[in-house]
């Protein structure tokens, strides 16, 4: 099981706390206390999940949950910004990895992993639809996840276009691009692998400089999220080893 508290009264704490919260469960039809949790997860951002008894049940191994649950974090996340001013403080070009849509824990844990070996700034993830930074994320990333420092975002569209204006190149991971070992990745970069079966959305490709493929010779038509982000990360890396 990951990190998840439940009740009313823990949840509505940790809500006011700041404490990070990856998901939040509410049982359909709740209510009473359940308004003062819903107001305070819309002032913070925060996603909510409507499911029913039964599920909560499940997610929470008993029926104690008076119809709230949430899943918080293993680790803590950081700004946009704590990301570049890493890769200044090192001297070095910023290298950002960032998920749209990977809701796999295992497909994050593994890039959290790869990241650190290919020498990544670190990783951006969106609130909504995506994987958090949890227990089951900690154990794969193999320590990688105290190393690599992750924020999350909002709007991911927008924070590319506050990249952008920093100075980065947005790279995106889809089939219908150039040949990822044909592009310049030596620069600013911030790449961007989209989620499991669904690739990278619309609205965010359409923000993207470019577009790299990864050629397939065999009769699948194309990697999973955390082997096509190693496969270019490590590119990235050995561009940036020829400077």
């Amino acid at each position: 099981m990951e990190n998840i508290i439940y009740g009313r009264n823990p949840v509505l704490e940790a809500l006011k706390s700041g404490r990070q919260i990856d998901r939040l469960w509410i049982q359909k039809g709740a209510s009473g206390s359940i308004g003062q949790i819903e107001s305070k997860a819309r002032a913070a951002g925060l996603p909510v999940q409507y499911v029913d008894k039964a599920a909560l049940d499940r997610l929470c191994g008993s029926g104690g949950h008076q119809g709230a649950a949430a899943s918080v974090s293993a680790h803590a996340y950081c700004q946009v910004e704590d990301l570049l001013e890493r890769a200044s403080s090192r001297g070095e070009e910023p290298f950002l990895v960032l998920l749209d849509g990977v809701e796999d824990p295992h497909n994050l844990g593994a890039i959290l992993r790869t990241a650190d070996g290919a020498g990544a700034h670190g990783l951006i993830l969106p609130q909504r639809r995506a994987a958090g930074l949890t227990q089951t994320v900690a154990k794969v990333s193999a320590g990688a996840i105290e190393y690599v420092p992750v924020a999350r975002t909002v709007n991911l569209a927008r924070t590319i276009d506050g990249l952008k204006e920093a100075g980065l190149w947005i790279a995106a991971c889809d089939m219908d691009g150039g040949p990822y070992y044909e592009a310049d990745l030596k620069g600013p970069i911030a790449l961007v692998v989209g989620g499991e079966g669904r690739g990278v959305s619309r609205l965010v490709k359409e923000k993207c400089d470019f577009v790299l493929s990864i050629p397939m010779a065999g009769s699948v038509s194309s990697l999973n999220a955390s082997n096509a982000a190693a496969v270019l990360m490590y590119e990235i890396r050995r561009q940036r080893a020829t400077l």
